[in-house]
């Protein structure tokens, strides 16, 4: 009865080696419980913060931590602890839209690139060269003074300037995927090719792809600080670490905590995200040495002798 049992054990799946490498990360997991205590503080900043970040006391001005400012307040009397609250707000979602945008962008001209090949990906890679040969930065904020520091155009034109890097990532899977059987095989029945691009290639490229839109998070986040400490980025009455760190300049030598606070979060965010793709590339890459629980070598012996005899 046991030798049965034990030859109707399931082999482990796929999903479940990546997720066990993944959580045998500390540093991937210390990244993941992070994120995820930025994530919920955005989300229940409003039930979070005891005031208004936009409400101004000057009465209060420049004070520092006591029991009714945590954090001390700002030079026109704004709450230190609810700005960081609700600016985590901002630059989490610009992060995740961006990083959203670029991928879903990249992925669309990578895979039209490196699937067909030929002329079109000739064009595509050499509009990517262009792209790349403008200093990201730069162009931000050339359009935003252009057009304005509003909140939908800071999103767009950051997208606009980051999808490129998974372009190329997405069209370099698919030019070794395009060759292999089974994209042949769905060529011979008369698929279409929109149906082996998307329901083929794009899932067995979906690895590289999602490593990069973590890493494309914390991009998206020191990106919107500096344009919101240039003056470029989300404007008064929102607010975001950026713009706290743009306010606090001017105090540097007075009080330099001011800058502290939105800085470190910056930071910790950002280290956080990259904690987290890192775990997802060594959790996905092929290459990494997979563990195999004890016993469980046994089975699959057990198993293929059976199947041969």
């Amino acid at each position: 009865m046991s030798e049965v049992a034990t030859l109707s054990t399931k082999p482990e799946s796929l999903g479940r080696q990546v997720l066990r490498k993944f959580f045998s990360n500390k540093l991937a997991i210390m990244g993941l419980v992070m994120l995820l205590f930025f994530i919920v503080v955005a989300l229940f900043a409003s039930s979070i913060a005891p005031y208004d970040p936009a409400k101004v006391d000057l009465l209060s001005a420049n004070k520092g931590p006591s029991d009714a400012h945590w954090l001390g307040t700002d030079n026109i009397g704004r709450d230190v602890f609810s700005r960081l609250l609700y600016g985590s707000q901002v630059s989490l979602v610009v992060g995740f839209s961006v990083a959203a945008g670029a991928v879903i962008l990249g992925s669309l001209v990578g895979a039209v690139a490196g699937y067909f090949g030929g002329w079109v990906d000739t064009v595509l890679m050499r509009l990517i060269d262009v792209m790349l040969s403008f200093p990201g930065l730069f162009l931000n904020i050339l359009v935003l003074a252009i057009f304005g520091s509003h909140f939908v155009y800071l999103i767009l034109i950051m997208v606009f300037t980051s999808w490129m890097s998974v372009a190329r990532l997405v069209r370099g899977q698919f030019l070794q995927l395009r060759e292999m059987q089974y994209v042949e095989a769905a060529r011979a029945i008369g698929v279409p090719s929109w149906q082996i691009m998307f329901n083929h290639l794009l899932r067995n490229a979906t690895g590289p792809i999602i490593v990069a839109a973590t890493l494309n998070v914390g991009g998206a986040i020191l990106g919107e600080s500096a344009l919101s400490f240039l003056g470029l980025g989300v404007q008064a009455p929102q607010t975001s670490w950026g713009q706290m760190l743009s306010n606090a300049q001017q105090y540097m030598l007075v009080n330099p905590i001011f800058a502290v606070y939105p800085g470190l979060c910056i930071f910790l965010t950002v280290l956080a995200v990259n904690f987290v793709g890192d775990g997802i590339r060594d959790a996905m890459d092929p290459r990494q040495k997979i563990h195999i629980p004890k016993g469980r070598m046994a089975q699959w012996r057990a198993r293929f002798s059976k199947s041969r005899a």
